[in-house]
């Protein structure tokens, strides 16, 4: 019995040996294949910034820009790690990595389904020419400037500075509303006036005040003006006009500018702006009986 553990023991000792000289002597293919993965890594984000230079100065679209120099950084990320594992003479692994590759693709596809929908729709986003960075659109409920496309979601900035993160699945199968495709937006101020004010007065000076406040556009339509409705309190008016902007700010300061003026005007001409008024009427005469033991005793009676 003492026999056997002593050769086990040998045999133990043998194999930790075995192995330690096998480490020993790999030390210099392990030291040169972690340059190779350092060198790999550094050449993957240089590689990555002059891919960016030179796509960027021949594509428009900068989000083409970054999903190209990502991939290529990807690429050369993954030369290097194929590099190293042939240095350290583990080509069975190499070649069990290739093999293996289509099988685990399929695997990690259907456990991953929606990661990869989002990458590929980013790639699709990415290269889609009405769809850029620095745009301001609306869609899932929010508006904002895009600031980022990239293999997993779409970025929003939303004019509160609160970034919004949108997958790239969901931006691909959602309508969506670009207000930085054309240069002209067209703004809708609705206001109200007295039942006494004479319609085609108002009518007019709020086409002049527009027209003199805002530069008129060519190629647009003229301001636009029609009474819509007999309020509660007043009659009822929208008008709409076109200014240059590509973004929901550029309407809101419009919108701001248009109320402001058009309130001036009004002023000036004497044109009421009612607000809702609720009148209270107490006619009704309530009679007071002043001896209240008679009619309590008639009542009786009855």
């Amino acid at each position: 019995m003492k026999d056997e553990l002593n050769k086990s023991f040998a045999k133990l000792v043998e194999k930790l040996l075995g192995w330690m000289n096998a480490i020993v002597e790999s030390l210099p293919n392990l030291a040169l294949a972690i340059l190779v993965m350092v060198i790999a890594y550094f050449m993957a984000k240089y590689v990555s910034k002059l891919m960016l230079r030179i796509i960027g100065s021949r594509v428009r679209q900068k989000s083409v820009s970054n999903v190209i120099s990502r991939l290529t950084a990807i690429l050369v990320v993954f030369i290097g790690l194929f590099l190293a594992l042939g240095i350290l003479n583990l080509s069975q692994t190499l070649t069990s990595l290739i093999t293996g590759a289509g099988v685990l693709g399929l695997v990690i596809g259907l456990a991953l389904q929606g990661t990869l929908s989002n990458t590929i729709s980013g790639i699709v986003i990415s290269f889609r020419e009405k769809i850029q960075i620095g745009n301001w659109v609306e869609t899932n409920d929010f508006a904002g400037e895009i600031v980022d496309i990239n293999l997993k979601n779409f970025t929003l900035k939303e004019s509160d500075n609160n970034l919004v993160f949108i997958p790239n699945k969901t931006i691909l199968e959602t309508p969506m509303k670009n207000y930085s495709l054309t240069p002209y937006i067209r703004v809708d101020v609705s206001c109200g006036v007295g039942y006494e004010s004479d319609l085609e007065f108002v009518e007019t000076l709020t086409k002049r005040t527009l027209e003199q406040t805002f530069k008129k556009i060519d190629d647009m339509k003229p301001v636009e003006f029609f009474f819509t409705e007999f309020g509660d309190s007043s009659i009822n008016f929208k008008c709409r006009f076109w200014i240059e902007g590509t973004k929901n700010v550029h309407k809101l300061n419009a919108t701001n500018k248009a109320i402001i003026a058009i309130k001036k005007a009004f002023d000036a001409e004497g044109i009421n702006i009612p607000f809702p008024i609720r009148t209270l009427q107490f006619n009704n005469q309530l009679t007071v009986n002043k001896n209240p033991d008679k009619s309590e005793e008639e009542s009786t009676n009855e």
